[in-house]
């Protein structure tokens, strides 16, 4: 017997996303209803049945390893780095998720934490975190360049323009 990872293609690691991508492209190579023949469309619905039950277990499996992983605290430096991954791969709210998992903060992770909220076009918050990330290490220029461009974002963001290219931006979301 097999495990409902393997039923579905995955390892017995995969996230809830995974699990539903999975599913879904299965079901659509073996629906029943696009099959004619009796002898095929049986098999198929004994597939679809095992692919249900293993995409239920699968998903019950995996939430709360999820869960867990995100309710868990960091060492600060493990929380950066992995907020740095996160938004190397474009994903700023993971970021910023990882980073709220620290035990402690400093000015890193003031700075990550601004790269993250600039990501997500949250200027006057990204702002605030490389203040705070420059009151701790006044002289680390890096940290001032983040303040400034956050602070000139905002800025921007205020004028008629900016405010047009935000609304533009709202309806194609």
């Amino acid at each position: 017997m097999s495990t409902p990872f393997e039923e579905l293609g995955l390892r017995a690691w995969a996230d809830p996303d995974e699990i539903r991508r999975a599913y879904r492209a299965l079901v659509k190579q073996c629906h029943p209803d696009l099959i004619r023949d009796p002898v095929r469309k049986r098999e198929a619905e004994q597939r679809m049945i095992r692919l249900n039950l293993a995409y239920e277990e699968a998903l019950r499996l995996a939430t709360p390893r999820q869960q867990a992983a995100f309710t868990r605290e960091l060492p600060k430096e493990e929380a950066v780095t992995l907020a740095e991954r996160m938004l190397q791969k474009g994903k700023p709210e993971s970021a910023l998720r990882q980073l709220m998992r620290a035990e402690s903060r400093d000015a890193g992770w003031h700075y990550t934490h601004g790269r993250a909220l600039m990501a997500l076009e949250r200027f006057h918050e990204a702002h605030e975190a490389f203040r705070s990330a420059v009151r701790m290490e006044p002289d680390n220029n890096e940290y001032r360049g983040g303040a400034l461009e956050a602070a000139l974002a905002e800025k921007k963001e205020k004028t008629v323009a900016g405010r047009m290219k935000k609304l533009i931006r709202g309806w194609r979301k």
